[in-house]
């Protein structure tokens, strides 16, 4: 069934903050978009915010990016989206759907649509919250609403019926697009496409395993077989036994 990634209509993009890895990712046709967000820059030892952005914005200017801002104040938040909105035409700000309190961000978000700012409203979970933040983009210019499906998944609870239900949401605002964020395997990006979404995001770790789409699956049984063998080889792993005085097989 899933047999050619190239016939995929939804749109892959890098997740990362690792500037050899994303530009390695701008290389590939594959990939029509980047985004991050302050804990993948903080593991990649990222300590000059601005500095890490306009880098990235210096070679990549026809792709979509996304930078989320790191206030927890929601004034703060909007002076810090005006700002990483200027640094280059095809930034996407990133807002989280909430601040550390729990208070909902949707007037800020409202605000930011109303002021022309794209944004990618981030780390939603349930499908009030993607109603609520359709209505606060729906007068807005264009945006992604990211909800993290493999979060959801990690829960035990099945995505699917939440990300179907919130692409009808964003139906009646065309200019708004859905992100499957954090998927968990690349069997993901095939379910993504199946339900019509519109875009995924997906880790290096996730997109290196592109090359096994298709793969002959005797075949990857036995290279897995050789692995195992291969690797108690290496490990010096041995066991005394008695010897077997005919053949039995």
């Amino acid at each position: 069934m899933f047999q050619s990634i190239s016939n995929l209509k939804v749109r892959i993009f890098s997740d990362g903050a690792d500037i050899k890895n994303i530009l390695e990712m701008y290389q590939n046709p594959l990939i029509q978009g980047f985004t991050t967000n302050p804990t993948l820059m903080h593991k990649a030892g990222i300590r000059d915010y601005k500095a890490f952005a306009l880098e990235i914005l210096s070679y990549i200017k026809d792709r979509p990016i996304s930078f989320e801002v790191f206030s927890d104040d929601f004034n703060e938040m909007y002076a810090q989206a005006m700002e990483i909105a200027n640094w280059g035409e095809n930034v996407y700000v990133k807002i989280p759907v909430m601040n550390t309190e729990g208070k909902p961000a949707y007037k800020l978000i409202q605000a930011l649509a109303k002021a022309g700012i794209k944004q990618n409203v981030t780390a939603l979970l349930t499908l009030g919250q993607v109603r609520d933040t359709v209505a606060a983009l729906s007068m807005g210019p264009s945006a992604f609403i990211s909800v993290f499906a493999g979060r959801v998944a990690d829960t035990g609870r099945d995505p699917l019926p939440l990300m179907t239900a919130s692409l009808e949401l964003l139906r009646a605002s065309p200019q708004l697009e859905l992100i499957w964020a954090s998927p968990r395997e690349l069997l993901n990006i095939f379910q993504a496409d199946i339900i019509g979404c519109q875009i995924i995001t997906a880790t290096p770790d996730i997109l290196k395993k592109i090359t096994l789409v298709g793969k002959d699956l005797h075949q990857y049984s036995l290279e897995t077989v050789k692995m195992f063998y291969n690797d108690a080889l290496q490990a010096g792993f041995n066991l005394e036994t008695t010897k077997i005085q005919e053949v039995l097989f």
